[in-house]
């Protein structure tokens, strides 16, 4: 990749990834900063990206680049999940009007590589290919991911029926 093609695609796809690194950390200076990390790495490397395959490329890096940030977060930090595979029901404490605040609530108390691969999916419209080798899981496991965000999702979204309906 030559530098022209470096800047091209800085700027056809710093918005859809700040986007998804966004959602996925929920803090705009946090993003912002990964968001400079991914694009040096993909500068140190540009030699070794092919253009054509530059935007998986970039949400590739990216998505190492918040696995990172979030194993460096959680040594030092103790956070308190949901245990989903047991089905325990996620209490959320908050008052709600808004869906889209429940959504995201929600969403936030999904395992990262949940919310990732449903994020990917849903707001991204990657095929379940290409969120395969962004994330290195094979086409099954990011069904199962998906369909297991999703489950989540509706299981909860059930409590708040009055608001929505």
């Amino acid at each position: 990749m030559t530098d022209s093609e470096f800047n091209k695609i800085v700027e056809m796809y710093s918005d859809s990834i700040y986007r998804f690194v966004l959602k996925s950390l929920r803090d705009k200076n946090t993003a912002k900063d990964l968001m400079q990390d991914v694009y040096e790495r993909v500068w140190i490397k540009r030699q070794n990206v092919n253009i054509e395959k530059a935007k998986s490329y970039l949400f590739t890096t990216a998505y190492h680049c918040m696995i990172d940030l979030i194993k460096q977060k959680n040594r030092f930090v103790s956070i308190e999940t949901a245990n989903i595979e047991k089905n325990e029901t996620v209490i959320i404490e908050n008052n709600y009007n808004n869906i889209k605040e429940i959504i995201d609530e929600l969403s936030n108390k999904l395992p990262e590589i949940q919310k990732m691969v449903l994020m990917l999916r849903d707001y991204e419209d990657y095929s379940y290919e290409e969120i395969g080798k962004i994330t290195g899981l094979t086409e099954s496991q990011v069904k199962v991911y998906i369909y297991r965000a999703r489950i989540f999702l509706k299981n909860n979204l059930k409590r708040y029926q009055h608001l929505i309906f």
